[in-house]
């Protein structure tokens, strides 16, 4: 895993390399002309997401109440250039479910995807702290699981013709993102590659926190067909986000 760590860096420096030795610069500089920086990132996220309407349909149609859907589970880079630290990110949540007694079956999830910039006001290598904004993007889907229909035959041909309740519902969501973040750094050896590359490590350990505005919201949808009537109660809310990953400064010698 080191070694491949180590060659994705490798190969990320010499792009830059040639990157910065193709361009002209009247002072010889370049955004990679003397080191990249960033971090391979997870961030546990919570977020608030007010599910009262979705329920309150799901229950007059004699279908329990989801539970909550607040925990996201993100995968990150960042990229950092002097003071500004830019943050991109994909997440999900976990499933949230419940089933009725005539066994149809719901799901509710969201996915997410983000990007953030910031500036880095900490004199210090020791750690960072970060004002930022972000775009965020992201996605509910309500899955409706009509099991008892679904199960009711065996025949592939009659399964086909079978009517179920079963259908997928979805909406799209973009939101702004004002926040803080911090970040103190673990420091680990120094690698050299070749006595050309040098990696400086660190393990990143911080907090993301800030406000999450729900700027627009589309409306509920199935396949490609808009649906009226839907839940559409804005999802803005304070968010929270634990982070770690690992962090790496190449400079060419």
């Amino acid at each position: 895993m080191k070694k491949l760590f180590y060659l994705v860096i490798l190969g990320t420096a010499l792009f830059g390399a040639s990157t910065s030795k193709a361009q002209t610069n009247t002072d010889n500089k370049s955004w990679f002309s003397n080191n990249i920086a960033g971090a391979a990132q997870i961030q546990i996220t919570y977020r608030n997401t007010n599910l009262d309407q979705v329920n309150r349909i799901l229950n007059n149609s004699n279908i329990p109440s989801v539970g909550g859907n607040d925990i996201w589970i993100n995968l990150s880079m960042s990229h950092i250039h002097k003071q500004w630290i830019f943050e991109d990110g994909l997440g999900i949540t976990p499933l949230s479910s419940s089933e009725s007694v005539n066994n149809v079956k719901a799901k509710y999830g969201q996915g997410q995807l983000y990007f953030r910039a910031g500036y880095n006001i900490a004199k210090t290598a020791d750690y960072r702290f970060f004002p930022f904004v972000g775009l965020n993007f992201s996605a509910a889907m309500l899955k409706i699981q009509d099991k008892g229909r679904e199960e009711s035959t065996s025949d592939f041909s009659q399964e086909l013709l079978t009517s179920t309740y079963s259908k997928t519902l979805y909406q799209g969501n973009f939101g702004i993102e004002l926040g803080a973040g911090y970040d103190y750094l673990i420091k680990m050896k120094t690698k050299k590659i070749d006595n050309c590359v040098e990696i400086q490590r660190n393990i990143p350990i911080g907090i993301r926190a800030g406000y999450y505005i729900n700027a627009a919201r589309s409306d509920w949808k199935v396949d490609s067909h808009s649906l009226d009537n839907g839940p559409d109660k804005g999802q803005s809310a304070v968010f929270i986000s634990l982070n770690i990953g690992l962090g790496y400064n190449v400079r060419k010698l």
